[in-house]
């Protein structure tokens, strides 16, 4: 894979090419991907979403928007080091082609902004739930008339995926949903493959998916123009990742393992010494000893030791990804940075500690079960509506019903595939809250 194709700023539509030495440096492409982004509904939707704890009333647990966020500014501190390097190592990239290193900096923070933007309400119990829909319950119906591939992407439900649907699906004035540059979009993809064959080799590109069966031609428009490695025979569609999806995955790993830790403390959830007994292999050559013992509050303990881990597990995913250039660019490079980092015994301590003590809560349990009752009835009840209305038996409920879905979700859909699809977007577009208001609504609860 070459940089220069890699940087790519071609959205969905473009008819001539876009140079970036042309570039209006004022809002670079790639920054307004990232504010397409940020105003888009989808994102929103975030603050009502669950990252550790469902439906958490507590004002200091993070939500799926301030993860994002977080995940954001982290991604863009990691390209900017990255793109710093490779403009030194390859100087004709700015000299040629006029790409600078916050380019770098910008489509990482584009694709790490967004990189939860497709995941049900509930957290991953939400995507679970939609997949058990199909897989054990009433959508067990659809599965003679679906192809292999379509039913793998019902029963194996992936917000990776649905995220990229959600960035680029058109409707009638919006062609090609938020149109990002071509770039960001393939950083955006860290399982760039269809769901199935599902997991056919330990490259981390083949962990999960990332896209369904109806965006298959244009993630192939968007992997020729990239560059991007196939990697799969027999029909089957899949790529190497593009490079800098590398840095949106450890930015997601960073944050989620050192801040989901920190919400753990913070509710009583796992002791405030645990805090420095675990941080402290990730800080030591860091930490101010005088200053840390002058901070009198639990909350600003854990900040500084936060902040500190934050930059060594940054600095650490810089070095590895640059020591390993080139088999990335080969598409020979099948781990995740923070896999093969001086921290990563350290990091996974971390993470088996917050999975005992904080996903398996008797809290996060009992809500995760409410999450996966309600996210079933409101399956079963619209994809049935939607349905009949398809099939022209629909009764005065279903109409009632298909009056709740909001305007942009109202349109027909021909193929079977496409509208269980399309109502499985519209509960992922769901926040916990609106779910909860629903289900409500729909089973007569108060």
């Amino acid at each position: 894979m070459q940089w220069e194709q890699l940087l790519s700023l071609k959205r969905q539509g473009d008819t001539s090419k876009r140079l970036r030495k042309e570039q209006d440096d004022t809002r670079l492409g790639f920054e307004v991907d990232y504010d397409r982004i940020i105003f888009s509904s989808a994102f929103r939707s975030l603050q009502d979403k669950t990252q550790v704890i469902p439906l958490s009333k507590t004002d200091f647990v993070h939500t799926r928007l301030t993860h994002s966020l977080e995940v954001s500014v982290v991604g863009r501190s990691l390209g900017r080091l990255v793109g710093k390097k490779i403009i030194e190592k390859h100087p004709y990239l700015s000299e040629v082609h006029g790409f600078h290193m916050n380019d770098f900096g910008a489509i990482v923070a584009a694709a790490a902004l967004a990189h939860d933007i497709g995941n049900p309400p509930f957290g991953h119990s939400g995507e679970k739930a939609i997949g058990e829909y199909f897989k054990t319950g009433n959508g067990q119906q659809y599965r003679d008339k679906l192809t292999d591939k379509e039913w793998q992407d019902l029963i194996d439900f992936e917000g990776n995926a649905n995220g990229f649907t959600l960035l680029t699906s058109s409707r009638p004035g919006v062609e090609g949903g938020l149109r990002l540059t071509y770039a960001t979009l393939g950083t955006f993809m860290k399982y760039p493959k269809e769901s199935l064959p599902k997991k056919p080799t330990a490259n981390i590109s083949d962990k999960k998916y990332g896209f369904f069966q109806c965006d298959k031609e244009f993630v192939q428009d968007v992997a020729k123009e990239l560059g991007m490695i196939p990697n799969k025979t027999s029909g089957d569609i899949g790529y190497e990742r593009h490079p800098l999806a590398y840095l949106v995955e450890a930015a997601d790993d960073i944050c989620y393992t050192i801040i989901d830790f920190e919400d753990g403390i913070n509710l009583g959830l796992i002791p405030e010494e645990f805090a420095l007994e675990y941080l402290i292999k990730l800080v030591k050559d860091s930490i101010d000893a005088a200053k840390y013992n002058t901070l009198t509050t639990k909350e600003d303990r854990l900040s500084y030791l936060r902040a500190l881990a934050i930059g060594s597990l940054i600095s650490d995913a810089v070095s590895t990804f640059l020591e390993n250039e080139e088999l990335i660019l080969e598409g020979k490079y099948p781990h995740a940075l923070t896999n093969q980092g001086r921290y990563t015994a350290q990091m996974r301590d971390i993470i088996n500690l917050s999975v005992k003590n904080i996903y398996q809560s008797r809290e996060v349990v009992e809500k995760e079960i409410m999450g996966y009752r309600m996210i079933n009835v409101l399956l079963d009840s619209f994809c049935t509506a939607y349905n009949k209305k398809y099939d022209g038996t629909a009764g005065n409920y279903d109409n009632l019903l298909l009056k709740m879905l909001p305007e942009k979700f109202i349109t027909e859909k021909m193929n079977l595939y496409d509208r269980l699809l399309h109502i499985c977007h519209f509960v992922s577009t769901l926040t916990d809250g609106k779910a909860v208001l629903l289900y409500n609504m729909i089973t007569g609860n108060k």
